[in-house]
């Protein structure tokens, strides 16, 4: 259905286009919306662009991809928005489908085109796609394996912090990112020392072999599904091994490791990173980050950084006591009906 065109009353927007003010129509993807929907989203959220490659990467050859799922809005032939629901079609491991779980990524609507309800319609229509799946709970945006960001950046988008609100998202937790400048790193005198005396008392630092990787994963999926499915869709694309350091402990066992470049090929970004609960509290984890720092530095990265931590949590006071600060912050959003 096409909705009847107004003949007066123009919006102009900064590239100088113009469409008639009509309502726009709304609908799934289609073959040919691609392009435009690259272009809208680079329009609408100047912070967070995206190309056309990670578009594809992270929404088309998702396994879980449903193109009704990706509502589209339209008007004079052109996208001016579009609200993203996805649901769990193949499990992140095991047999689970989450089937009570739904997700919205990401959201946007044309600066042309606001003021006027659109991404409230856009993402209602997604809800009810999700709820018509017997979702009734949805988070925004924490879906894995292709988040876009971790959640909703409230700082440089009130307005959608706004809109999430009114329909009933409330704050799960929050996530930090954050950032630290390679130039002129150095691995500290305190932390070489500390791995010496690790080391005395039996324990190994290295690149994981080949054989080391079954123990690698497993660890890496007692923490999240997601961290083993980065590390080992990574390396089955080609990942250098050096990438990653681990660590065994004197009994042999693997007890933790640090990564970097296992997301999206991104060679600065640090992470995955853990140590395994009984080797917590060893100094261990604060060795094995400031190696893979001095790994990034010597490969003449210039910067280390990551999206997700908890900004309080102990992690988040190891990052900052290896020279990281907070970047950006997160919301991580839920919305439960039927409860």
């Amino acid at each position: 259905m096409t909705d009847r065109l107004a003949t007066t009353d123009h919006w102009t927007t900064p590239d100088h286009w113009t469409t008639p003010r009509s309502r726009p129509a709304t609908r799934g993807f289609r073959p040919g919306d691609g392009p435009g929907l690259v272009a809208a989203w680079c329009r609408s959220a100047p912070a967070d662009p995206v190309t056309a490659d990670r578009f594809r990467r992270l929404v088309l050859l998702d396994a879980n991809f449903d193109p009704e799922g990706l509502r589209v809005a339209v008007a004079g032939g052109r996208i001016v928005g579009a609200a993203y629901a996805v649901r769990r079609l193949t499990p992140m491991t095991g047999t689970d489908l989450e089937p009570e779980q739904g997700w919205i990524p990401f959201f946007f609507t044309d600066p042309a085109a606001r003021g006027r309800g659109l991404g409230r319609r856009l993402l209602t229509e997604a809800l009810d796609w999700l709820a018509g799946h017997g979702r009734d709970r949805v988070d925004f945006a924490s879906y894995t394996p292709h988040y876009v960001l971790p959640g909703l950046d409230a700082e440089t988008y009130p307005e959608a912090a706004g809109l999430l609100g009114s329909l009933g998202f409330r704050t799960l937790y929050e996530a930090a990112a954050m950032d630290r400048s390679l130039v002129g790193y150095r691995l500290p005198a305190d932390v070489a020392r500390l791995r010496d005396e690790l080391t005395a008392r039996g324990h190994l630092f290295g690149t994981p072999a080949d054989d080391d990787l079954v123990d690698l994963l497993a660890l890496a999926g007692t923490f999240t599904a997601d961290w083993a499915r980065a590390l080992r869709e990574c390396l089955a694309s080609g990942t250098p091994l050096d990438r990653i350091v681990v660590a065994r402990d004197p009994a042999g066992r693997l007890a933790g490791w640090a990564a970097h470049g296992a997301y999206e090929g991104a060679d600065e970004r640090f992470g995955p990173f853990g140590v395994r609960a009984g080797s917590r509290g060893t100094g261990l984890g604060k060795v094995l980050l400031h190696l893979t720092l001095e790994r990034m530095r010597a490969e003449g990265a210039h910067t280390a950084w990551f999206l997700w931590t908890g900004e309080h949590s102990p992690a988040g006071h190891l990052y900052r006591a290896a020279g990281f600060s907070t970047t950006r912050v997160f919301r991580v959003l839920r919305r439960e009906t039927g409860r």
